[in-house]
């Protein structure tokens, strides 16, 4: 698994909404206990984003292994007022809780548009119901800060991008994984010690101001962080005068400093300046980082303006996706089991319509090898070729990660269970590859920073007679419903 070390203590049943749990009870004490089909989906792309780059499955699938109740939790569910007419089988129940579900996913690290299921659940109703918050939760989150990644790391051209946001992250734990997600995004790695030590990303470090601060003079500072890191130092420059504490560094520390950092500042003339004074001095191999309330939009802009900086930290833009800080994630019920055989099901609440049946997502290529659109189809659904439109080959987005509540081994999301450090983090840079490969596929126009265009999506003919089948089923059991309350009256 990607992080033995890493037991979650998450994965607690009360790790969900209320309301998950009153449904659940009300199930239970009605008979209700057939199987479900729901879909998690993002509505719609926030104003700023041409695609998603999805992520989170990883702790998802860990927590659907591990859900239950444990008896202290079973003892305030007791308690709790909402629950006071509620029988004791239900808590029975509870306590030998288990998620016993199918569910299909795409793998992390695919491209993903609006209205697409990035996972099903099919599960018996109570075990699909009490599961959806974490879900939710998790894979919004993380999806949402590996699109924003993916961004930033497409703004820097090829120069590397350091994660660094833990300290503004909402919460030490939304840091933990906004470092995972980001590196599945494209950057290189992480400030963040815990994240490399659950998940094997390479951690970066420099030194603060106030460790330059702490001592009398800014090159006893220097020469005292030199001394005990001379190999791996970024030093901190613009603590009091920036090109002054270059000149000094190129003058007086030798031509092996490995790196330094610029954190304010117009960072592009004093890039520029920088990397004059230490070429003069011979120290060409010495990079330059930047930093400093950095996204992709300031990024593209000193890069365009000719900045000479070989690489990024992204803080607090990266870790809280501040331009567009939530996702429009939503976990649908598409189908119940009646009578033996599934019925479909769709909402019909305005702006939130949705669609019915277990689904596939199929992916086609053009002649060129960019991704030309999708197809949302249902599952049983064999995709049409369209030779006449030089559209290519589709593939399936969705894949089985887990049946009869294990996880299955197949396709894309074969993990690797050993402990070592090297197989725990296979699954984490084969969702990076995959992440990287699927921009290279996306059409130009969706990877610029000004949106012009929107990908290709549409509904299969099927699905689409489906929903409208439903649709005037509804309306027909609506208008029956209201003609025989007028003959009551």
């Amino acid at each position: 698994m990607e992080n033995d070390k890493w037991k979650m203590n998450r994965a607690s049943g009360l790790t969900t909404d209320l309301y998950e749990l009153t449904m659940a009870a009300a199930y239970f004490e009605n008979g209700l206990r057939e199987r479900a089909i729901f879909d998690l989906f993002i509505r719609k792309l926030p104003a700023h984003r041409s695609y998603l780059i999805a992520a989170g499955l990883e702790q998802a699938l860990e927590y659907l292994t591990s859900v239950s109740f444990n008896s202290e939790q079973i003892d305030y569910l007791r308690e709790h007022p909402s629950f006071k007419k509620v029988s004791r089988a239900f808590f029975d129940y509870l306590a030998e809780f288990r998620f016993t579900g199918d569910v299909w996913a795409m793998p992390e690290g695919t491209a993903a548009f609006a209205m697409e299921p990035l996972l099903r659940v099919e599960a018996p109703i109570i075990e699909a119901q009490i599961v959806e918050t974490f879900l939710l939760s998790t894979i919004n989150f993380q999806t949402m800060i590996a699109s924003k990644a993916a961004r930033v790391v497409s703004a820097a051209g090829g120069r590397d991008v350091v994660e660094f946001g833990t300290r503004r992250a909402h919460g030490t734990e939304a840091g933990l994984f906004a470092a995972r997600a980001a590196y599945i995004g494209g950057c290189i790695g992480t400030s963040n010690v815990e994240a490399g030590h659950l998940f094997c990303i390479p951690t970066f470090g420099t030194l603060a101001h106030s460790f330059v601060m702490s001592f009398d003079e800014e090159d006893d500072a220097f020469r005292a962080f030199l001394k005990v890191f001379p190999d791996t130092a970024t030093v901190l420059v613009d603590t009091y005068d920036t090109i002054a504490a270059v000149k000094r560094l190129s003058r007086d520390f030798g031509a092996t400093i490995p790196a330094i950092r610029l954190d304010s500042g117009d960072l592009c003339e004093l890039s520029k300046q920088a990397r004059q004074i230490l070429d003069d001095a011979g120290m060409n191999e010495t990079k330059i980082f930047a930093s400093g309330d950095l996204n992709e939009y300031r990024i593209l802009d000193l890069i365009s303006r000719g900045a000479r900086i070989d690489s990024f930290g992204v803080g607090t833009e990266l870790a809280t996706s501040y331009d567009e800080p939530a996702l429009s994630g939503v976990y649908k019920l598409a189908g119940i089991e009646e009578n033996g055989r599934i019925s479909m099901k769709i909402k019909l609440s305005h702006d939130k319509a949705t669609y019915p049946g277990a689904k596939q997502v199929w992916r086609f290529k053009d002649n060129s090898g960019k991704y030309s659109h999708d197809l949302i189809a249902l599952a049983d659904e064999e995709p049409l070729t369209h030779s006449a439109d030089s559209i290519t080959g589709a593939r399936p987005l969705l894949e089985p990660v887990m049946e009869a509540g294990r996880r299955v081994e197949t396709g894309s999301n074969n993990y690797d269970k050993s402990s070592n450090d090297e197989s725990r983090n296979s699954n984490l840079i084969r969702a990076r590859d995959l992440a990287r490969t699927e921009l290279e596929h996306l059409p130009h126009a969706l990877r610029e920073f000004e949106l012009k265009t929107a990908y290709p999506m549409k509904f299969s003919e099927r699905i689409v007679a489906e929903k409208e089948k439903l649709e005037l089923k509804i309306a027909e059991t609506l208008s029956g419903s209201g003609a025989q309350r007028k003959e009551n009256v």
